[in-house]
């Protein structure tokens, strides 16, 4: 078995904007339609901010949910960790934004950028924090609004995507039946050249050229991203389970990235894990990035499949090339 966090989940919380935006809706603005993306991706519509809302409102908001949940004053969080790759601005972070809206006084916080495998990354580096003993509260929060970066004359690309933010509370625990157990991480930076988005930052600047040639958009080779991620998702799934002792039958539920049906199959199929089994979420919401998996587990327990006690796996993966599996029992 891998070593031990002692931290564990004891909150969480979704929110998505209300605005739908369906396929039919999509196929006014650009060359597709209902069947193409359904069965390509699996998705059927997806929520999108309305102008003027940003991440850090997504984030807040999902915060703020976790917070009422659990019955926690804003003053006893201690840490607030962002993910996302749609900041409301460079800098300041994320974090600070939203610590300042829930008026988490004595927190400190920052953003963690790893795409769709953020969420993970900051809900190990949370609980590094908690297990260590130096924070009690930790908010980990996954948010992103992906249609601000969106070019909606990129068919292949634009469909796939919708906005949101889900948020789990971390807190301390002694006890072997609860808690995140283990976590294994992987990057591929051989890989980025195939989900980016090229301009905006130090190398390409924001400029009239950058602008003009669409540079501030995601620019993805499909074909690519899929490989690595049926292949190291499922690789890193099975690894975690053979190192702790159990197999997909121990598992209650897995709750994988949203990056499309092809890719969710594949992984439960190499897990023989029944895919009845696994949170979806995609067809309603689409992929929402960091947001997707805090979100899944969210609705998850909203509607009853996973409880205090289950065993549950959670599986990112995507741009970076980046992969990240953690298991834990809530």
């Amino acid at each position: 078995m891998g070593k031990r966090i002692a931290a564990k989940i004891t909150g969480v919380g979704g929110y998505v904007p209300p605005q739908v935006l369906t396929n039919a809706d999509i196929a006014k603005l650009v060359d597709t339609d209902d069947q193409w993306i359904r069965e390509r991706t699996g998705i059927s519509e997806r929520h999108i901010v309305e102008p003027g809302v940003a991440t850090s409102h997504l984030a807040t908001a999902a915060a703020q949910t976790v917070l009422e949940k659990t019955h926690t004053a804003s003053e006893e969080i201690d840490l607030i960790i962002v993910a996302t790759v749609t900041p409301d601005m460079l800098f300041p972070a994320t974090a600070c934004l939203v610590q300042n809206r829930i008026g988490a006084s004595r927190a400190w916080g920052f953003d963690l950028s790893a795409a769709c495998s953020g969420f993970v990354y900051a809900l190990t580096v949370g609980a590094q924090f908690v297990g260590a003993g130096t924070q009690k509260k930790a908010l980990v929060i996954g948010s992103d609004v992906m249609t601000s970066v969106l070019n909606y004359q990129d068919r292949a690309t634009c469909v796939l995507f919708g906005d949101g933010a889900g948020a789990v509370l971390l807190e301390p625990t002694d006890r072997d039946d609860e808690g995140i157990l283990d976590f294994v991480h992987d990057v591929d930076g051989s890989g980025g050249k195939y989900l980016y988005m090229p301009g905006g930052g130090s190398l390409h600047p924001a400029s009239a050229e950058t602008v003009e040639k669409k540079m501030h958009y995601i620019h993805q080779e499909g074909a690519q991203v899929f490989k690595y991620a049926v292949r190291r998702m499922a690789e890193l799934a099975c690894e975690m389970l053979e190192r702790n002792g159990f197999t997909s039958k121990d598992l209650a539920l897995v709750v994988p990235h949203q990056v499309s049906m092809s890719v969710i199959e594949r992984l439960t199929s190499v897990m023989e894990y029944p895919i009845d089994r696994c949170m979806v979420t995609l067809d309603r919401f689409g992929n929402t990035a960091a947001a997707s998996i805090p979100f899944a587990l969210d609705l998850a327990i909203e509607e009853g499949r996973a409880r205090v006690g289950d065993k549950v796996l959670l599986v990112g993966g995507a741009a970076g090339f980046s992969a990240a599996v953690v298991p834990l029992i809530l």
